[in-house]
């Protein structure tokens, strides 16, 4: 079984950086090139550029959550919800953005961790 992961080319796991500007000041985010490769899927299935889905995931999260620790591990943790969702997406449903699922996992997942009343 693990000959499926062992023989995966090395330039998949290879780490480029990229520099793109955000809210006008330039950022540089390192990460490998399998997450490079499906940032530009996902990017091309919203009819934006690598850079233009990572600054509108960036403002996303932010006004989401004020801040953001490590955005190279959120970009990876993006990437696997993507092909986690994409997978388990029922075709029977209106196909949702990235934008319209992602926001969706992150509300539910607010949602889950909140505070609930012991009276409730």
């Amino acid at each position: 079984m693990c000959e499926i992961y062992v023989k995966a080319d090395p330039i998949l796991y290879e780490s480029r950086s990229r520099s793109l500007r955000i809210h006008g000041a330039v950022s540089k985010i390192r990460l490998e090139n399998l997450f490079w490769d499906i940032l530009a899927e996902l990017a091309a299935g919203e009819g934006m550029t690598t850079n233009q889905l990572i600054a509108k995931l960036y403002n996303e999260i932010v006004e989401f959550r004020g801040e953001v620790d490590n955005f190279s591990s959120f970009l990876r943790v993006t990437c696997l919800r993507y092909l986690t969702l994409d997978r388990a997406q029922v075709h029977s449903q209106p196909r949702l953005s990235l934008v319209e699922r992602i926001g969706a996992s992150i509300g539910s997942a607010a949602a889950s961790a909140a505070p609930r009343s012991l009276n409730a």
